[in-house]
Formats: C-alpha cells, sequence, structure tokens
C-alpha cells in the first residue's frame, strides 16, 4: 500500500526502528498519510517530521505567528481546502503558502492562477495547517475556540451602575454562553491596551477589531450566529434597547477585571449588514494625566505650563477625533488642581473622575442641560477655572470668551487642523474678533504618534527620504519598526503627542482684532518663534522616538522651509514663484533626475515648472519632445514606483508620479502628460474611479491609460476595458514587456496627432 505523502517515506524511514514502515504499509488504511500516521502512533512528532523534511528538501517552514487575513481577499475558503494548503502571507507579487506536500504542482499551479502572483512554499505539518485554516475561516461552531484562544484567566464581573437601570436584560443574558465570550473579549482588549473594541457585522459573520496605539486591527471573526448575540449581549450590558436596531444609541457600563474598575462607553450604529458596536475603553488605571507622559520636550512642556499660569482668559487645545484633546486637558488641570482652586468642567461625557477640588459636570442635552446652559450655572458657582468638553456652537463660544474676560480661566477644545485655524473657526461661527482678541491666551493644535518599541528598534536599512533632506541632512541617525513579542510585532509600543503651541503677542493680538486671515496670524505665530506639528515630530524622529513613516502618516511636509515662512512661501504652496517687478524672485529649487521634468509630490509644492537664471526671462519648461514623452506613473507602492520610474528614464521618458487617485486627477491638470501607468488599488481613490473621470471629461477622454495591477482574473480584465483602458498589464510584469507596449501604444497615436 502506498501513502499518500509516498515521498515522504525516504525521509523517515533511518528515523523508524527497522521494519516499521512495512508494517505501517500493512496495518493502515489505503489513502493515509504517512506524516499523521507516524505521529498519531507516537513514533515521531510533528516537530520531528518537520524537522527533517525541511532539511531534507531544504525548504523554509512556516513562521509562528496567525496568518494575514488580508489573504482570505485574494484565496477563498474552497481553494484552501482543496489544495490542503494555509496561505498566511500576501503582497502585491507574492502569495506565502504552507503545504505538507511540496510535490503538488497542481496546488502550486492553481494558487498561482487564482491569486495572480508568484507562489513561495513553505513546509508545515498537517495538524499546523488545520489550526491555521480554522482560523482564517473559522466554522460555525468556533466560540469555544475563540474563548480558548483569548481567556487570559481574567476574572470579569459587572458592577452595578446607580444611573443605569439594566438588571432584568443582565438578568436575561446571563445564562447565554455568550456571555462569557463578550468577558474574555473586553479582558483580552485591555489587557492588550486597546482604546477601542470593534465589533461590525461583515458578510458572514461579525469581525472584532482593536484599536492599538490609534490604529485597528483585526483580532478575530466570529460566526454571525455567535456574532449577532455577542452584539445584543453589549447592548444588555450598557443598558441599551436591543430591541431597537434602526436608530444610533449610546450608552455606558462599568465593568471589573481582575478587581480593577474599567468604563465602557458603548456606541451602536444601523449598518447595511447589522448594527456596529463600538466600545471606548477607559481604564483609569493605564491613564497617567500628566504632561511629562505626553512626551513632550521640556521646552514644550514648559510652554504649556507657563500658559496655565494665567488667572484668566481662554486657553484652546484643537485636533481631530482621538488626538488626545481631553488628556492633555485633564493633565493641565492637574497642575493647577489644589485646595485653594475652584475647577469646574462641563463633559460629554465624563470620560475620567479626576479626583478631589474638581466638579465634573455631564451634559444631559434630552433634560435641557447643554454646554451653554451648564456653563451658565457654573459661573454662579465662584469658578476660578473652568474645562468645556468642546466649544461647539456659537452660543458656548460667546459665554465662553465672556467669562474668560471677567477673571476666570477657560480651558477647552475645538475641531481644527492647526492653531491658527482654531481663531477663524471661532469668529466663523458668530464670536466678535476684538473680544477673542482681548480673550485668548493661547492655542495648541495636537497629535499623537505611535512610540517606537525600545527592544526592537533598528537603524539598519534606514535612509533620509529626499523630501526630507532639507530637514535632516544625509547622515541623521534615523530608526524604523521591526516587531517583538513585546509590542505584539507591531514595532510600536505605545503613543506620544506632538504639539504646535501659538502663544498670543501683542503682534498676534492686533492681527486677531483685526479679523486677519489664518495664514497671516501663522506667519507672525512662527515669526515669534512657533514650531509647527511637523517640526515637533521632527524633533522625536531624531531623537529616536518615533520614525519617518510614523510622522508621514500623521502629519504633511509644510510648504515652507525648516526656517518658517519666507515671502515667497504662498508661492511655493501653489508650486510656482512670485514677481517683483520685472524679475523672479526665485522659490527654493532642487535639481531634478536627469530628463525629469516633472517632481513628485513633495517637490510639486516647490515648483513643477524649474527656472533658470536669465535675463529676467523664464526659460522655456522642459517638454516632451525632448524625449519619448511624459509618463504619469500612478502607484502607492513606493519600491514598485522607484522601480518602474527609473526602468521608464532609461528608455527616455519623463516621469511624474502620484501615490493616490486624488492626487493623480490632480497631475493630469498640472501635467498634460501623454500616457498614464494606472494602479488600481490605491488609497483614497480608486484606479476604477481614476480611469472613469478621464474618460467623462473631454480634456482627458483620449488620454492613453495602461492598467498595471495584480488584479489578474478575466472579470476585472473586462471591467477595466469597458471603463475604457487602452492597455492591460499583470503584476509581477517584465520590464521590458512594459515598455515596448508602451512604445506601441504612443506609437499608434502619432498619425493621428
Amino acid at each position: 500500500m502506498h501513502f499518500t505523502d509516498e515521498w515522504l517515506a525516504p525521509t523517515l524511514e533511518p528515523l523508524l526502528p527497522a521494519d516499521t514502515l512495512a508494517s505501517l504499509r500493512e496495518g493502515t488504511a489505503a489513502g493515509s498519510s504517512l506524516w499523521e500516521a507516524v505521529v498519531k502512533r507516537r513514533l515521531l512528532t510533528d516537530d520531528q517530521v518537520l524537522e527533517a523534511a525541511a532539511a531534507r528538501f531544504r525548504m523554509p517552514v512556516l513562521p509562528p505567528g496567525a496568518p494575514a487575513q488580508a489573504v482570505t481577499d485574494v484565496i477563498s475558503e474552497s481553494v484552501a481546502r482543496r489544495f490542503n494548503v494555509l496561505p498566511f502571507r500576501i503582497s502585491d507579487s507574492h502569495l506565502d503558502v504552507a503545504t505538507y506536500n511540496p510535490f503538488d504542482l497542481d496546488a502550486e499551479k492553481g494558487l498561482a492562477f487564482a491569486s495572480g502572483r508568484d507562489v513561495r512554499l513553505h513546509l508545515a505539518s498537517p495538524s499546523q495547517i488545520r489550526e491555521g485554516l480554522s482560523v482564517l475561516f473559522p466554522s460555525e461552531d468556533a466560540v469555544a475556540k475563540l474563548l480558548g484562544g483569548l481567556d487570559r484567566g481574567a476574572a470579569v464581573e459587572q458592577l452595578e451602575d446607580d444611573s443605569d437601570d439594566i438588571g432584568a436584560s443582565a438578568e436575561e443574558a446571563s445564562h447565554a454562553p455568550i456571555v462569557r465570550l463578550v468577558d474574555m473579549m473586553l479582558a483580552d482588549g485591555i489587557a492588550s491596551r486597546a482604546s477601542d473594541v470593534h465589533v461590525e457585522p461583515i458578510e458572514g459573520g461579525v469581525a472584532v477589531r482593536y484599536r492599538i496605539d490609534g490604529v485597528l486591527r483585526q483580532v478575530m471573526k466570529v460566526p454571525r450566529s455567535a456574532g449577532i448575540p455577542l452584539i445584543s449581549r453589549l447592548k444588555i450590558m450598557s443598558g441599551l434597547d436591543i430591541a431597537d436596531r434602526r436608530r444610533p444609541l449610546d450608552g455606558r457600563a462599568r465593568v471589573s477585571v481582575n478587581g480593577q474598575p474599567v468604563d465602557l462607553r458603548v456606541s451602536s450604529l444601523p449598518s447595511a449588514t447589522g448594527e456596529k458596536v463600538v466600545i471606548r475603553i477607559l481604564n483609569t488605571s493605564e491613564t497617567i494625566l500628566d504632561l511629562t507622559s505626553l512626551g513632550l520636550f521640556d521646552d514644550e512642556r514648559q510652554l504649556v505650563t507657563s500658559l496655565l499660569d494665567a488667572k484668566e482668559g481662554i486657553l484652546l487645545v484643537t485636533g481631530p477625533t482621538g488626538s488626545g484633546k481631553t488628556t492633555t486637558l485633564y493633565s493641565a488641570l492637574k497642575l493647577v488642581q489644589s485646595e485653594g482652586v475652584n475647577i469646574v468642567t462641563v463633559e460629554d461625557p465624563v470620560e475620567y473622575k479626576l479626583g478631589e477640588n474638581i466638579v465634573q459636570v455631564q451634559v444631559q442635552e434630552k433634560s435641557g442641560l447643554t454646554f451653554a446652559t451648564a456653563l451658565r450655572s457654573i459661573l454662579r458657582q465662584d469658578p476660578d477655572v473652568v474645562l468645556v468638553g468642546e466649544i461647539r456652537d456659537v452660543e458656548t463660544a460667546q459665554i465662553a470668551v465672556q467669562a474668560s474676560l471677567t477673571g476666570h480661566l477657560v480651558l477647552s477644545t475645538l475641531h481644527t487642523n492647526d492653531a491658527a485655524n482654531a481663531v477663524t473657526r471661532l469668529v466663523d461661527i458668530g464670536v466678535e474678533s476684538y473680544k477673542l482678541a482681548s480673550a485668548l491666551r493661547g492655542v495648541i493644535a495636537q497629535r499623537l504618534l505611535r512610540r517606537l518599541c525600545l527592544n526592537c528598534r533598528t537603524t539598519e536599512g534606514v535612509k533620509v527620504p529626499e523630501k526630507l533632506r532639507r530637514y535632516l541632512g544625509n547622515d541623521a541617525k534615523l530608526y524604523r519598526a521591526v516587531g517583538c513579542a513585546d509590542c505584539a510585532s507591531t514595532g510600536y509600543r505605545g503613543r506620544l503627542a506632538i504639539i504646535e503651541t501659538m502663544v498670543m503677542t501683542r503682534e498676534l493680538e492686533a492681527l486677531v482684532g483685526e479679523g486677519a486671515t489664518a495664514d497671516k496670524l501663522r506667519t507672525q505665530a512662527r515669526s515669534a518663534g512657533m514650531r509647527n506639528l511637523f517640526e515637533s515630530g521632527l524633533r522625536h524622529v531624531e531623537a529616536g522616538h518615533t520614525t519617518i513613516d510614523e510622522l508621514l502618516r500623521v502629519t504633511e511636509v509644510p510648504a515652507e522651509g525648516p526656517g518658517g515662512d519666507t515671502g515667497a512661501s504662498a508661492a511655493r504652496r501653489l508650486g510656482g514663484s512670485t514677481k517683483s517687478g520685472s524679475r523672479e524672485t526665485s522659490v527654493e529649487r532642487r535639481e531634478p533626475r536627469a530628463g525629469q521634468a516633472v517632481v513628485r509630490e513633495d517637490e510639486a509644492l516647490l515648483g513643477f515648472d524649474l527656472l533658470e537664471d536669465g535675463a529676467g526671462e523664464a526659460a522655456a519648461p522642459v517638454t516632451a519632445a525632448e524625449g519619448k514623452g511624459t509618463v504619469l506613473l500612478v502607484e502607492d507602492e513606493e519600491s514598485l514606483r522607484l522601480v518602474i520610474r527609473d526602468l521608464l528614464e532609461r528608455e527616455g521618458y519623463q516621469v511624474a508620479e502620484a501615490v493616490d487617485g486624488v492626487q493623480a486627477l490632480d497631475q493630469v491638470d498640472r501635467v498634460a502628460p501623454d500616457a498614464l501607468i494606472l494602479d488600481l488599488n490605491l488609497p483614497r481613490l480608486d484606479g476604477y474611479s481614476v480611469l472613469q473621470q478621464l474618460r467623462s471629461r473631454p480634456q482627458t477622454a483620449d488620454l492613453l491609460v495602461m492598467v498595471l495591477t495584480a488584479k489578474g482574473d478575466e472579470d476585472n480584465e473586462v471591467k477595466v476595458f469597458e471603463l475604457g483602458a487602452d492597455d492591460f498589464l499583470q503584476k509581477p510584469f517584465r520590464a521590458r514587456a512594459l515598455a515596448a507596449r508602451l512604445d506601441a501604444l504612443l506609437a499608434r497615436r502619432k498619425p493621428a496627432s
């Protein structure tokens, strides 16, 4: 009798006692696996078989860790189980697969065809493949497995909340097995340092994602039969009506994890596939309300502290949702908190209990207790310091400004992009500029960056990007994220704040009173020494606290140079130069690559028409006639973009670049390319939408478009041709073929021109 993996017999025979292989053939049913037979009879372990096979056939083994969920977008469960393989990692050009039969050529070819990528095989045991597939494609009875994977021995019990009467609903759900799953999910989220837990219905189940250090990560996919009761259980815990699934609902809950109380804010939102629930975890014991814990440099912390020394006036903290504004304000209150200071806050909601000598008021809009009405009552309570959770309307803004003018220090938050725009925002909603000029003491704009894990960060292979050389130089010591057990293989652990602090001066007060624009306010603040968000983050990059990638994820490279605004800063933001009489004031220039007429997005801010110094006349821009033509390359993967750009430039083309769909449409208008090479999987606006918009506009209806994508299936190819593509090329591609096809496309267009 032959085993299904007969190729393994010569490898295992030396490891087994004499005649063992023959007895296995006689005592094992036909069509059985030799690997599983020796493991089942305890003749060898999985690890021993795996080590022997990997050494003999010189194959890498399956690396530790969970498979990437992204592989399920390309390889379906039926394909994976048909070939009995575990896809665990994917990129634009490669698919990494674990198998226990490296000689299954049909599987390798089938996976390459299904994924449109080169397949790289790794060796794994049959049990590893089964376990991995159960993680990627969980079965309907997977609740027990999920519990087994999440159970960290944490004890969770629900605490009674005086404000929420949910006893009856809790009794109703107490007998369900889902209760244990919810408890373990919350305990695991808190242990993982998650700030939010997202429970969202998806096709075929319910996905659970944790937001850790500001980034969402999917941790499990629950079958729909267990996921819907899970969502109902969360609504029951937070006192929400489980029968009301058509309206957004907000609730609160309080639980104890290993004896430590944790507050939860629960929000439900109806969607097309069911209700999505987001749980905000407010873990007071893990949050350190101190400016030092925010990661501020000493001079930044001293500047913020000096603003808090004011006895009256208004101090604003601005930024988007999740940028740490509330934590900064709470930390500020801790600095001024004392027995002799009366501090009152009005918040929606009250996120943390701040302790003695601080009275916290919860907004209750249904009962008429809004920010404005609460603020009026607070001013009759003889406060020294007032914290307004958020300025949302003109009434709240006017009362806050009036309070700051009558001897109170008012702290509040606002949603704006930077410090200067906070002033114009308040004026826009109705605050008189002359009052604001007298009341405002300072504005702090803030963002959060992920902090590098100190255990695994490295300087190896880190180069200064071209766009940052004027800020960092070529010899800067930079770090990159690696990943280890301490940081859950992300390379980051914790977050730090970067801030832009605009302190009011006499000059700024005059400008605010005159109703000056944000640009003028920013220019004046910069001349007085204000450091913007990018520069604050750059200091952390140089200090090894974070990476360049993280900085560019959160901030943008400013249009002005590192020294602040210059007379030509506005022109640089527009991509041109300023004129003074008959002479042009040259914008700071950077030399292009040989034969390169159009530079990338960061360089476009400095001027896309490069000028030569001359007798008052601008040299003619470089045109396509000097080479084969201009190609706009739209590709979000930097390494691949650099390869294609170098290839095209060697072939005599001038290359412009775009990293997303929105920038691509903008570059088409700026550059007027002869051809466009377009990826389909793009951020902000995908390639399909770009192609559709190009064909709908008369000026770009005939633009040559070559689609270059990893999505090589027939349906996708037909779709892009229906949208008007001129050519379709699948990744991975052959370099000479790409250049030849581009030459042919442009050659066919020459007679028409």
